[in-house]
């Protein structure tokens, strides 16, 4: 019962089966904004081995008259020893869908240039630095190969894994362009492979002449996506682009295609091999969608507590519009003796990764979370998605992006899930009006 007395009213919510293809960019609403590159770090500090990718690879090729390779083994690339010997010892045993037809065309005579869709955890990053390895001749003693990434901290990822997969090849150097990173202005740079930020790049080519971008002969743009999302990076990636050698080899790689990135892309590769991958559609069918009729947000939150006995059967999210709601409702839930985990965007990028590790460890069975969860994290044991508060964007309707992002947390790897929604307001029964309203209107064909 209510706390009023009264019994919240649980009605079903009438969608048809919608085609969900995840992971997907949309709105965000006005409440815990989603960083795009901060959940790409995530993604990477959470996945610890390379993710089961369910989609197929469509390849383009710039030169349909060229034959199409692709590999089922690393020993196929005719790699050199001890870059072989540094594949393997990352645990590499064979090439991921991705890398069985990247890897052919990057490592290509004559260069052969790539933009590539391809999200966390599927090789992506282990590809072009074993490219880039590859490419390298370390005679030479100036940078060879430059790979841009939007952020320090994803910058430091790849150049970990560089440093991991050329442990057997002494002689090739790696400099990271980050900030804080002092150099050396009166010499330019001997490392072949230089990685780093745009801004930090762009001084060390252009301000500081650290390096000569007309000898550089393999360009690699990471993170596309995430980059353009940032306009500064954006304008600084296309002035480097700008600097190289027209013969310089161009591999981009993103998590999405969408018209933005496709525009930039085809504006700094020119004649490129193009990788797709071919979404795999997820169906909401098996997901029950239900929504609470609540007077207030303490009766949302006895309505919540009436249904823990149901949450704790495997794990449950549980999603809130802003950081101080989610605050408050993961503090009673805690004080009611409930096990409860908090993930908000105030929390730095590890303090994240480490909630959701627990979470999918099982040492809390519910999470709390704003929309910085509401993709790409997928735990196999969530069985349950609460809406405390409906998704809405800045102009107050309903965010239906963000409700799919959200509800298509669980039912995955065709397991059964439940969606409840709690509705609080006439305001709130309208969002949940809009929803079904724009789904029932989507064309199932």
């Amino acid at each position: 019962p209510a706390a009023n007395g009264t019994h919240p009213f649980v009605l079903p919510l009438f969608l048809p089966s919608v085609p969900l293809s995840l992971p997907h960019e949309g709105g965000e609403g006005d409440g815990d904004k989603v960083d795009l590159a901060e959940q790409s770090l995530l993604n990477k500090l959470i996945r610890h081995s390379l993710v089961k990718n369910r989609n197929q690879v469509e390849v383009q090729q710039a030169d349909p008259n060229s034959p199409l390779f692709s590999v089922k083994t690393f020993q196929e690339l005719r790699l050199k020893p001890e870059l072989l010997q540094g594949v393997f010892n990352m645990g590499f045993n064979r090439p991921s869908r991705i890398q069985e037809n990247a890897l052919p065309l990057m490592l290509a005579e004559p260069h052969q240039n790539l933009i590539a869709q391809s999200q966390s955890g599927t090789g992506k990053t282990a590809a072009f630095s074993l490219a880039m390895l590859s490419h390298v001749n370390p005679d030479n003693t100036w940078t060879q190969c430059l790979c841009v990434a939007p952020t320090y901290e994803l910058a430091l990822q790849i150049g970990q894994v560089i440093e991991q997969m050329g442990k057997f090849c002494p002689n090739v150097k790696l400099a990271y362009a980050i900030r804080g990173n002092r150099m050396d202005r009166r010499v330019k740079l001997q490392e072949q492979i230089v990685i780093g930020t745009p801004g930090t790049i762009l001084d060390w080519c252009t301000k500081y002449k650290l390096i000569d971008p007309k000898k550089i002969t393999m360009f690699v743009l990471d993170e596309a996506d995430v980059m353009i999302a940032m306009q500064g990076h954006r304008d600084q990636s296309i002035r480097i682009h700008r600097l190289l050698n027209k013969n310089c080899q161009m591999l981009l790689f993103s998590a999405t295609f969408e018209d933005s990135v496709m525009k930039f892309a085809e504006r700094v590769i020119p004649d490129p091999n193009i990788i797709r991958l071919k979404r795999e559609e997820e169906t909401l069918d098996t997901i029950k969608q239900f929504y609470v009729l609540c007077r207030e947000k303490e009766d949302k939150f006895t309505a919540l507590c009436n249904l823990y006995g149901c949450l704790t059967i495997a794990q449950a999210m549980i999603f809130c519009h802003t950081r101080k709601m989610a605050g408050w409702l993961a503090s009673s839930l805690i004080k009611e003796g409930h096990q409860v985990a908090l993930l908000s965007g105030e929390m730095a990028v590890e303090q994240r990764a480490a909630v959701i590790e627990r979470f999918k460890n099982g040492r809390e069975k519910v999470l709390v979370t704003t929309n910085v969860c509401s993709r790409g994290i997928d735990v196999e044991q969530v069985s349950l998605v609460v809406n405390f508060d409906l998704p809405v964007d800045l102009e107050g309707n309903a965010d239906n992006e963000t409700y799919l992002h959200r509800i298509g947390r669980t039912g995955r790897f065709g397991r059964r899930g439940f969606a409840v929604n709690m509705v609080d307001s006439e305001n709130s029964m309208e969002i949940i009006k809009q929803i079904e309203m724009h789904f029932s209107e989507i064309s199932l064909f």
